[in-house]
């Protein structure tokens, strides 16, 4: 078999990053997520709930999907990472989510406008969502086999660069060629594309096929330039990944620095979720944007975070990952005490005109800090984990991380649906989000910058 050289393989492990990203960016974020909401608050409508109502039922499925999916994820990541690692094969294992990535994205075409297959939709997001989730963390796991120690941050930066471009890219596309705004064109004045039909919301229902199809096309380097490293030759068994996890978790006991990690990423990495899933929904709730101009602000903003990620990968190169999540989780924290205190007709307390047009201006801003140092935050993260962990157990150890990542992904959501309850205001309901990321913020300090590997 021809030698692969080094140079290929982190381009195509690159390439993952570049071929997944629109899973988060449009369907999550951006797009269907939006779509879904109004879908939905329309349907809830017509059985006769109440607007408000109907928007805080629509939101409540949503949220709920991402927690049935979060928790499996969670529940099922330490023990998958465990086979392929007991066997050395992780491949076979990203072949198979991304099978579940296509089937899920493509699927969402059938989503009726009316509503009536809302429950059967989330279930098949949420089988691509799962798809792209667990592959995910069989890819993180070949990071430490990219490079030495001190390039970890740089690859991990400029891999969710990368990847935070082809969103944009993505989501260009969809806003140029396919969504019709208001005044019944896209974004650059056209009929939707292949003639697809507005009426019928086949506009924005392609999102799912176009997802999939840009999977499919962007993944090719990855499955012909990174390979696995020598198979162990064993052959693993449910009763062997269950004891190596039961083995992992009894060694944090052990492992003050990793079990530190693990639950201060844990709180804060529920945070940005939270930041990201709920962020269209304010825009669209508080702000009473329409979603070509939640689009746009996705594309500041993904533009900004890959932009970001860049820059805070030379910053993890020289100052370590651990100070670059500290700054990130503060500036985040300030963004979020802006959004908390910002409506159409006040920021901080401050009285604004009839109409006036600031606190769009002040959230695009709020949009560009969120998506950059998010994206940081994000890059940072996988850095640090690598600091945690040995090439050897690598897809166990990102299995756990995949656990700390969702064990609680029903919190955000939860602590947002009753905050929003207690004060009747989407605005006042993020709050919970800034508890969160200093929680996290607090646990790290026990965390070793220089991980408890060296």
């Amino acid at each position: 078999m021809t030698q692969i050289s080094m140079r290929k393989r982190i381009w195509g492990w690159w390439a993952f990053d570049w071929a997944s990203q629109p899973y988060h960016t449009l369907l999550i974020t951006f797009i269907f997520g939006p779509f879904f909401a109004a879908v939905a608050t329309d349907a809830f409508m017509a059985q006769g709930l109440a607007e408000e109502a109907a928007k805080a039922q629509a939101q409540s499925t949503w949220s709920l999907c991402l927690t049935i999916a979060g928790l499996t994820i969670g529940i099922c990541a330490p023990f998958l990472g465990a086979f392929a690692d007991i066997s050395g094969r992780r491949r076979p294992w990203v072949v198979l989510f991304s099978l579940m990535y296509v089937i899920g994205a493509a699927g969402l075409w059938f989503t009726d406008p009316a509503g009536s297959n809302l429950y059967l939709m989330l279930f098949v997001f949420g089988i691509g969502f799962l798809g792209a989730e667990f592959a995910l963390i069989f890819v993180n796991a070949q990071l430490p086999s990219l490079g030495l120690r001190e390039d970890v941050g740089t690859l991990s930066g400029f891999g969710f660069a990368i990847g935070y471009l082809g969103g944009v890219v993505a989501l260009v596309i969809m806003l140029t060629l396919f969504v019709e705004s208001a005044n019944g064109r896209t974004l650059i004045g056209l009929t939707p594309a292949f003639g697809l039909d507005p009426a019928l919301r086949e506009d924005t229902r392609i999102v799912g096929p176009i997802t999939a199809l840009w999977f499919v096309v962007f993944i090719i380097p990855y499955f012909l330039w990174v390979r696995d490293g020598s198979a162990t030759g064993n052959r693993a068994t449910m009763h062997e990944a269950v004891g190596s996890v039961l083995r992992s978790v009894k060694s944090l006991r052990n492992r003050l620095s990793l079990a530190s990690y693990l639950g201060s990423s844990m709180l804060y990495r529920d945070a940005l979720n939270g930041l990201y899933t709920f962020g269209g929904i304010y825009a669209r709730l508080v702000l009473d944007w329409q979603i070509t101009l939640i689009g746009i602000f996705g594309i500041v903003s993904a533009i900004s975070a890959a932009f970001f990620c860049w820059v805070g990968g030379f910053a993890d190169r020289r100052y370590g990952p651990k100070p670059v999540i500290r700054t990130s989780i503060l500036v985040l924290t300030v963004v979020c005490l802006i959004v908390v205190s910002m409506s159409r007709e006040q920021i901080l307390g401050i009285p604004l005109a009839e109409g006036s047009k600031l606190p769009d201006i002040v959230f695009f801003a709020c949009g560009v800090l969120i998506g950059g140092f998010g994206g940081i935050l994000q890059a940072a993260s996988r850095s640090l984990m690598v600091r945690h962990t040995t090439p050897e157990t690598a897809t166990e150890a990102f299995g756990l991380y995949g656990l700390s990542g969702r064990a609680t992904a029903f919190l955000a959501p939860a602590l947002i649906g009753i905050a929003t309850t207690m004060t009747g205001s989407p605005r006042l309901g993020i709050t919970p989000i800034i508890l969160l990321f200093l929680a996290g913020l607090f646990v790290l300090r026990w965390v070793n910058a220089e991980g408890d590997q060296s």
